[in-house]
This record gives structure tokens, sequence and C-alpha cells, in this order.
């Protein structure tokens, strides 16, 4: 073959000139693209990918003293619904959004009392409505339910036709919002705290205090976008927040809770507080505080217990008569004329509670305190402190009345008790001895319960713990330990003698009503007029601050309590009004500390064994053996199989019979007298369904035990409380 090179080469010629063209282009575009339009491109790339997206780490709990939850975060879910399809392929697009529309159409009905059957409160016919004006507006995030609901609400959700399929294939999807939760309820609620429900930040009480614990620290993430579907890829995993060991008793916070409300019921208090400490720790036990709402339920709105300050009346005669016998102005065996009840001090008059019935007359030093008389602690300081008023205060605060306690809480406030200075301009002729039975002065009821507390404490201060522990995956990390604030607020000789007067009050002087025939309390009574309103004490308009502080038992103090009202108009009575909640709250405190065995607490008309429900038969042998209540083991093996579920109990005084329940497969099975979870349970392992109206246990069911069983059928269970 002959090679004619004036034909080929430049054909060759041609196609190198053609492709150094093509190269060129591409190099010189691509420098372009890089150099010139690097800017559009860059601005481009930010809508495929997000950078530091923030991932939220689970918060931690907050854990009562003996670990039960008491706060924590679960999901909660807002469900939609995407009625149009998006795909980059036309034909996939058309064929996913006919199926769409067909089974949307073929399941409506069904789909709808599904959704009434979740959530009663709507009819199948607002769901209906409100679906079809979703798919009339061709909405891609339509909102089913106006409102959160639960993981097993979403869970049933994801149960009904169509809604079942994979979220791309249905167009059902969700949002995740995290909801901070109180298995307990209100208890302790203004203590516990709460957080902004839109975002991880804490508001107020524990919550806020120990947030840096609490929160844990974020992670971080990008987003890109692959094929139509975004991807999130974690750069920086999320260190979940830590958990918090509360020093607070879920049975004494109920106690107190109870005891204060039915107090406030029954009085017409405007506000209630309740605090209990535990002597040598200072850890807090229960915290109540309720107000009163214009609907007449009492809630927790405001700590009291730490941020209102308040006149604590005569539970302050106690620091005053502290101060005079430390100082040796006095002693218990001294007495003091207090007259007919009313006594003249400085242009002004002193009464004591009984004036009108004439008085006292001369009493003890422990009788002052016994019967609160005004006359008789105001007479001992405003005598012997009225030249050098600065040292009565300075007593004060020696013995830790008026110190800073620094309660870890936000918003906590301390003791007001003025620094009084003779010829100064906050000082007059009246202002000591009115301070000396607890006016003019303001101190937080936590602040006057941890002084109590160190009078039983013999002698040593320390500070209100509200935290006992720092906890990560149930062990602990960080113990808080107690703190100890004074050594010693008095001498060891004026404790003894303070604590014998205390004693005394309610034996025998006006705190009778806090007592207790099982053992002995101390603490001390007290009533304080506080103004409300621009008219002062002059508008007429009176509240009293009725309140009982002390401990118990006296002989081994354990545990320290203050129960403080504020009430309108009389009666008005620390002993008879506070003296009660006081009482109830100790006595309920000491019985479940001193009633170890079940045994040691019956009589003759004790029932030991404890009324038992029919249902699984696993549950209920792990619950008795672990609270040691024996059964008929010999019926047991007898008459219930290895492989059996389902039992029925027999009731009697001194053990319990078990006996196997044959659940048929063709018929309804008897479900009555079981708790409502095993009765819903069992029945839907059957094929069935079950609709609850009531409370307690299981009284009737319709239609009846035995009956044919038909596909999809449902049981109404009639509840009952036993």
């Amino acid at each position: 073959m002959n090679f004619d090179s004036k034909k080929i080469m430049p054909r060759y010629f041609f196609v190198i000139v053609v492709l150094s063209l093509g190269g060129l282009y591409i190099i010189g575009n691509a420098a372009y693209l890089m150099m010139v339009r690097a800017w559009y491109w860059e601005e481009v790339s930010q809508l495929f990918v997000r950078e530091n997206v923030p991932i939220r780490p689970h918060r931690g709990n907050i854990l009562s003293s003996d670990g039960q939850v008491m706060a924590s975060s679960l999901p909660e879910y807002k469900i939609f619904m995407d009625f149009r399809v998006v795909d980059k392929d036309t034909l996939a697009m058309k064929k996913m959004q006919a199926w769409r529309d067909s089974a949307y159409r073929h399941d409506l009905d069904s789909i709808c009392i599904g959704l009434q059957r979740i959530f009663p409160d709507k009819r199948a016919t607002w769901f209906k409505k409100r679906l079809e004006e979703g798919r009339k507006k061709r909405s891609r995030h339509w909102e089913i339910y106006n409102g959160r609901i639960s993981y097993i609400q979403y869970k049933e959700c994801k149960e009904l036709p169509l809604f079942k399929e994979r979220a791309y294939r249905s167009g059902f999807h969700h949002t995740i919002h995290p909801q901070r939760k109180k298995p307990f309820g209100s208890l302790a609620s203004r203590t516990l705290g709460a957080i902004y429900a839109s975002k991880d930040s804490a508001r107020f009480g524990l919550e806020l205090s120990y947030d840096s614990i609490l929160r844990g620290q974020p992670g971080k993430s990008h987003r890109t976008k692959v094929r139509d579907k975004w991807l999130s890829i974690v750069d920086v995993p999320p260190v979940n927040g830590n958990d918090i060991l509360t020093t607070i008793d879920v049975r004494m916070q109920d106690v107190a809770e109870k005891a204060l409300r039915n107090k406030l019921k029954e009085v017409g208090g405007d506000v209630g507080v309740a605090v209990v400490m535990e002597v040598k720790t200072g850890d807090i036990k229960a915290i109540v505080n309720l107000d009163r709402f214009p609907d007449g339920t009492y809630r927790e709105k405001v700590n009291h217990a730490v941020s209102s300050l308040m006149e604590p009346g005569s539970t302050f005669k106690t620091a005053s008569i502290m101060v005079a016998l430390e100082d040796g102005k006095i002693t218990k065996y001294d007495s003091i004329q207090t007259g007919n009840g009313q006594w003249l001090m400085h242009g002004r008059t002193m009464k004591d509670h009984n004036w009108r019935r004439g008085g006292y007359g001369k009493i003890s030093v422990p009788e002052i305190l016994m019967y609160s008389s005004n006359i008789g602690v105001s007479r001992i300081i405003d005598e012997n402190y009225y030249e050098h008023p600065e040292k009565y205060v300075d007593g004060l605060y020696r013995e830790g009345m008026g110190i800073p306690l620094g309660v870890p809480l936000v918003g906590s406030a301390n003791s007001r008790i003025r620094r009084l200075q003779k010829n100064s301009a906050n000082w007059s002729k009246t202002a000591l001895a009115w301070m000396s039975i607890g006016y003019e002065t303001q101190v937080p009821p936590i602040n006057t319960l941890t002084f109590y507390n160190a009078i039983a404490n013999n002698g040593k201060m320390v500070r209100p713990r509200f935290v006992r522990a720092e906890m990560k995956n149930g062990e602990i990390v960080r113990e808080f330990p107690v703190e100890v604030i004074k050594e010693r607020i008095c001498s060891d000789k004026t404790l003894k003698d303070i604590q014998e007067i205390l004693e005394m009050v309610v034996s025998k002087g006006l705190g009778k009503k806090a007592g207790n025939k099982m053992f002995k309390v101390s603490g001390k009574t007290g009533t304080a007029q506080v103004a409300q309103g621009a008219g002062g004490y002059r508008s007429g308009v009176m509240n009293y601050l009725v309140s009982f502080c002390g401990y118990f038992p006296s002989d081994d103090p354990q545990y320290s309590c203050i129960v403080t009202i504020k009430k309108k108009g009389l009666p008005a009575s620390g002993g008879g009004q506070c003296g009660p909640v006081f009482s109830e709250i100790s006595q309920s405190i000491m019985t479940q500390g001193v009633f170890r065995d079940v045994e040691e607490a019956n009589d003759t008309s004790s029932v030991l064994i404890p009324t038992v429900l029919h249902g699984n038969f696993h549950a209920l042998r792990n619950t008795l053996e672990s609270i040691n209540i024996d059964y008929d083991a010999k019926e047991q093996s007898d008459t219930i199989s290895p492989h059996s579920v389902w039992c029925k109990v027999q009731n009697n005084s001194k053990k319990l019979s078990v006996s196997q329940i044959d659940v048929p497969t063709d018929r309804i099975p008897d479900v009555r007298s079981m708790g409502a979870r095993d009765a819903v349970y069992l029945l839907r392992s059957c094929g069935l369904k079950a609709k609850l109206r009531g409370t307690g246990i299981v009284k009737n069911q319709y239609p009846a035990a035995n009956e044919p069983i038909k596909a999809g059928q449902t049981i109404q269970l009639e509840l009952q409380k036993k």
C-alpha cells in the first residue's frame, strides 16, 4: 500500500490542531472558573454542603436521693404528610406519584379511623378534612395533627396503612422535639426547675444552677447533598450531659406537699412553705412552695423557701434569747415581769397574745419561749442592749442567724438583719425591742431552718445541700461534700439550755400540736403580722405569717423542718395551724424509718398478704420473690406449666394460691380481675383490640369471655378502682 504523505499528513496535522485547540479551551475554561468565577461556584457549593451543623447532646437526668428519675429529656414528635413526589427522573416521579395517590385514596378512611383511635380528641371526619386540605394544596410538609405526640403514639401511627411504608414512598414523616418530663408531676417543681421548650436553655432551679453538668457538650456535623438526599456526617460527636443525684426524697416530698396543701385549703392560706432537712448533712429531703391561684388550686409558682424575704416572727425569739444567754445577760433560771400582757416601751405599747386575758405576769426564761411572750423577749434585749444595739446584732451574726448561706439556687436571698447604731438614721427607740421578736428583719424560711438545724446538730451549722453527686452512666464521677458554715454557733452550756427550752415549748407550751406521742419534738412557734398594699399597716389589709420550726426526735435529732403559711385575717396561730402539718410530716418520716420489717408493724387486724391481680405469671413470681411474699409452690408446680404465661390468683390471709389460665386461640379470653396493661397485652396477642373506660382493675368486658373471635374485633373493658 502506497503512503501518500501529501494527503495523510495534512489530516494528521488538522486532528492535532483540533485536539490542541480543544485542550487549550478546556484548560482556559478551567482557569477561568478557578480564578475569575471561583466566587460563584463557592456559593453554589454552599447550597449542597452545610458545615458545622450542631448536634444537640442528650441532657442529663435529675435523680432523687434513691436514684428515681425526677426530670428527664424524652422525645416528642410532630407528624407531617408529603403529598408531592420529587425526583429528577420524571418517569419514576410520575410512577411513584400515581402509586401514592392511589394508596392514599384507598386507605384514607382506614387512616382517619386509626388516627381517631390514637387521638380521641379529634374525630375521623376532622382528620379526613385536614388531609384533604393538604392534598389539595399539594403540600410537602402538611401537619397531620396540631400538636406534639409521644413516642408510643408515633409508633401507633407508623402501624397505619400507607404510613407504615418508608417515608420516601409514603410521604409520612416527622420531626423530633426533645421535651423535659417530670415523672412525679409537680413535686418540687420550682426546685427542680425547667428549661425553655424551644431550645436547650435552663430557666430556673437546679436545671439552671447545674446547667453546665446537665447540658453536656454539643457535637458538630456537616451535611452534604448526594443524589437529592441530604446525608449527615458527624465530625465531632456530642458528649451527653451527666446526671445529678439530688438529696430530695420522693416519699417525704409527697407527704410534705399533701399535708401542707390540705392545711392551706382548710385555713384559706395564700402561700405555704414546708422544708425538711437532714440534721447531720444539711440534705434537703423535701421542699414545698405552694401559691393559691385564682381558680382556688394550689401550685408551685415561686421558690419562697429560698428567695422570699419574710418577717420570721416568734421563731426569731430563740435567736434573741440565745444571744442573751451566750453573753451572760440572763440565765435560764431568771424571771421576767410581763405584767398584764401590755408593756409601754419608749412610748409604744408592746402586747402579748393573751393581753385580753390579763397576760402572764412574772414568768421564767423558759416560759418566755414556751408561751412566746413578746414582752419577755423584748424586755431582755432592750434593757441589756439598748445602749449598744450593735452588740446584739453582732451576737446574731455570731450564732449564724444573719450570715449568707450560699444556697446553690439562682435567685436565693440572704437574710436582712440591720446593723443598728444608736443615734443613726436607721435606729429608733423602739427598733431594738421589735427587732428582737422577729420584726424589722427579713429572713428566708431556709435560713431560719438552717439555724434550728444547727441547734439540733449540737451547734454545728451546715450548708443546705440540694445535690449529693454528679453521675455518668450510673457511676458517681464527683461528690458534693457536706459543707460546714460554723463549727459552733454558741457554747455547750447555752446550746444545752436552748435545746431543753425548745423541747418544753412542744411538751408544755404553745407548740403542743406539733408534738407526737411516739417521740419527742423540739421547736418554736411563730406568728407575725405583715402589711399588704400601698397603705401598709394603716390600709386595714392585714396578712399573717404563721410558722413552726423545729426538729425530731429531740433525743437524737435526725431531721429538722419548717412550716410557714401566709394567710389573711384571724385566727392566726403558728402552733395551731403549722404545728399539725409539722406533726404529720414528722410522724410519716419516723414511721418510714422505724418499721424496717412489715412484721414489726402488724397487729391482730393486719393483712400481711397483698392483694394480687390475675395476669402474667412470670412477672408475678419475680415480684413476690423480690418482696419475700410466699405463694403455694406445691399447687404452682402442679397446675402451672413451665411455658404458661397467664395465671389467676386466689388471695387469703396466709398464702397466695396460683393456678394456670388456659387461653383459647379461637375464643375471647377472660381478662376480668386483671390490670389494664396485662388485659390489653393478652387481647392484642389474640389479634383483638381493646378500648378502656375508667381506671383501675378490669371489672367487666364486652363482648363476654369465651365468645368466638372475629378478626379485628374491639373488646370494651370497664375498669374500676378496687
